[in-house]
């Protein structure tokens, strides 16, 4: 519609907010208005009454208001364009507006209806009848405003509105488009310096100009919020490639049917290549892929409850994720007892696949997926000869160099003296049988050669109850880790001769400890030392049989002494528990705190901080300061109930 031929009836103009009013007349005679709605609303407008301010004066709404609106914030990048004469003109824009209706005259409507309401109300009696009640007034100081306050009320609706109404309104007088002053400002439009030699805007190439008139857009960089590490944006996952996106998928939900990883990728993503994809990442159980093991734990980590190896981990996990494929339940203690971790890191590997369930250990997390394995039968034999290959890594009983061992055999040592004893009486029977034919042998010589034969006599010791003979006839199981027998099997018994000298490699493990922790018992060392084995490579045996004597000697030939620290009657350590090692001499001069440290543990269970402070200040005089009391105890000491006992030997 145009308004070209429409009088215009006012305009004005807020310079600073950049808006525009227009009142255009209405054809009151025109077919297409109703004259009984236009009276209609000036009645609800205006009201009866006859003044000067009212918005219709001829009791009709006779005229239309457009307000302006800004089409856009930045005009940096719009110009207006005049092409005269094969020139192209442009003028930067201040602003760009939009002209629509204003519907203000029914705000007025409605503020009239509602005191035309509130006269009702009041009755009908007039002001001069009406008494005027007295009422008290009550004076209040307002309060000094803060300036968060102060700061909301400026943001607020009402304070905008109430500063864009204090602008006043400049009146302007309107002209056509067709009008003699109209055409004056539009020759403003066209550059009126065209020879001067001032002009060089536009000199530049066609590239150049081209990258004025549009400038490449700068990419935005928007700082990603921190979110928790375990939380997967999948709007950043669909920009990875395809086998990024299954890896992480698998990484952080780490068990998952096929048809659920299929609903999170992208719609339209190829079958195919997601099998092809999720085989490298991830392994079938009951028709199921769970994450593999060297993708949660990558090489030269290690685990966060414990500090065991990422290698010894993924042989763990691998175990569980094989027992699995075979079972629906497992019971933690038969996992912990075979697999040989920490109690924290066997949980955490059982709650990655499964859930516990009351009296029935710990069930796989999902239901078998048989319509995975009946779709995909070539992926599911696949999967099955890479169990193969898997078992024969983790689950060897009869080879030396076995990770664990599939059905563990608990021989107590009863049962161990009656095998041996069953083995020496059928040995018993042919070394008499042998015994016999040397005596024929040694008759007929004598008889022959015509001398007597002295009797032969075979000195027989009886068997000690205490001495369990070493058993060869079969694989028993030694208690051995990773494929290395530990301190309590009998190939390591020092009263059963076979002591070995400690090697280089386990005094370099030993100081290494040492330097580390400064104070461990011999229980601590031998963990530490199994889980060190546990972490080498099948096969790597540089340490031979260790005993828990060469343990011992090894750690006092290495700067170290044994603290024999006072227990008292009542407490439950064990043995192992009670010999308590200390790192005597390391080339530091903080040995000597280290060593008044244990001297005054070789006298007492416990002590308070300030006997430690004391007992320093007097050995070595008022250079010892709090910050090297501080790091003394928390080096050698641990805390409970204010009192301080050497690592190791805190009551459990």
């Amino acid at each position: 519609m145009s308004y070209e031929n429409v009088t215009h009836l006012a305009a004005r103009i807020k310079p600073k907010q950049q808006k525009v009013e227009l009142e255009v007349a209405m054809d009151t005679m025109s077919p297409n208005y109703c004259g009984s709605k236009g009276e209609q609303i000036a009645l609800n407008v205006d009201g009866t009454s006859s003044e000067d301010s009212n918005v219709y004066s001829t009791k009709m709404m006779d005229k239309q208001t457009f307000s302006s609106i800004q089409a856009t914030t930045n005009t940096s990048r719009y110009a207006a364009a005049v092409f005269h004469k094969g020139e192209l003109h442009l003028t930067p824009l201040q602003g760009i507006l939009q002209m629509r209706p204003s519907f203000t005259y029914l705000d007025k409507a409605d503020t009239k209806h509602r005191e035309r309401e509130a006269a009702n109300e009041a009755g009908d009696s007039s002001q001069d009848e009406a008494e005027e009640d007295v009422k008290q007034i009550t004076v209040r100081f307002s309060r000094p405003e803060s300036e968060q306050a102060r700061q909301r009320r400026i943001q607020s609706y009402e304070f905008l509105q109430k500063k864009q109404a204090e602008e006043p309104w400049v009146h302007l007088h309107y002209h056509g488009v067709k009008d003699g002053r109209s055409e004056h400002e539009r020759q403003y439009l066209y550059c009126q310096a065209m020879d001067t030699a001032e002009n060089t805007e536009l000199v530049k190439t066609p590239r150049e100009y081209l990258s004025m008139l549009m400038p490449p857009l700068a990419e935005e960089k928007v700082a990603k919020p921190m979110g928790p590490s375990n939380v997967l944006s999948m709007a950043q996952l669909r920009t990875l490639p395809l086998g990024e996106q299954v890896k992480m998928l698998m990484k952080n939900v780490k068990v998952m049917p096929f048809a659920n990883l299929m609903g999170l990728l992208a719609s339209g993503t190829d079958s195919t290549a997601v099998l092809r994809c999720i085989q490298q990442v991830a392994l079938l159980v009951q028709g199921n892929w769970v994450v593999k093991s060297d993708v949660l734990y990558p090489k030269n980590t290690c685990s966060s409850h414990s500090g065991v190896p990422a290698e010894v981990l993924c042989r763990g996990r691998d175990f569980v994720m094989w027992r699995f494929t075979s079972e629906r339940t497992l019971m933690r203690k038969e996992v912990a007892a075979i697999i040989k971790l920490p109690p924290e890191d066997v949980k955490d590997l059982l709650e990655q696949m499964s859930v516990p369930r009351l009296n029935r250990g710990w069930e796989f997390l999902l239901p078998t997926d048989h319509d995975f394995v009946r779709k995909h039968p070539d992926v599911a034999q696949r999967q099955h000869m890479l169990w193969l290959g898997i078992q024969s890594n983790i689950v060897s009983p009869c080879s030396c160099g076995a990770v664990f061992s599939a059905e563990p055999v608990h021989i107590s040592g009863d049962q161990r003296l009656k095998t041996a004893k069953e083995n020496a009486r059928e040995n018993q029977s042919a070394m008499q049988r042998e015994l016999d034919a040397r005596r024929l042998k040694a008759s007929r010589n004598t008889a022959s050669s015509g001398e007597s034969a002295a009797p032969l006599q075979v000195k027989q010791e009886p068997m000690s109850d205490s001495e369990e003979p070493m058993d060869t006839s079969g694989p028993l199981t030694n208690g051995s880790l990773n494929g290395y027998p530990n301190s309590t099997s009998p190939a390591s018994d020092p009263h059963n001769g076979h002591t070995h000298a400690f090697t280089p490699e386990l005094q370099d493990f030993v100081r290494s400890t040492f330097r580390k922790h400064y104070v461990l018992c011999l229980s601590e060392v031998k963990r530490l030392f199994n889980l060190h084995l546990a972490s080498l490579p099948t096969g790597h045996s540089v340490y031979g049989h260790v005993t828990d004597r060469m343990l011992q000697e090894t750690i006092l030939q290495s700067q170290c002494r044994q603290i024999l620290v006072p227990f008292p009657p009542q407490s439950n350590a064990a043995a192992d528990e009670q010999k308590v090692f200390g790192l005597w001499e390391s080339g530091e001069t903080f040995d000597k705190h280290r060593q008044v440290l244990f001297e005054i543990f070789m006298k007492n269970y416990r002590v308070r901080r300030n006997v430690i402070q004391t007992r320093l200040t007097q050995e070595l005089g008022d250079a010892v300061t709090k910050t090297d009391v501080d790091r003394l105890l928390k080096e050698c000491c641990m805390s409970l109930g204010g009192m301080w006992y050497l690592k190791g030997t805190v009551p459990s």
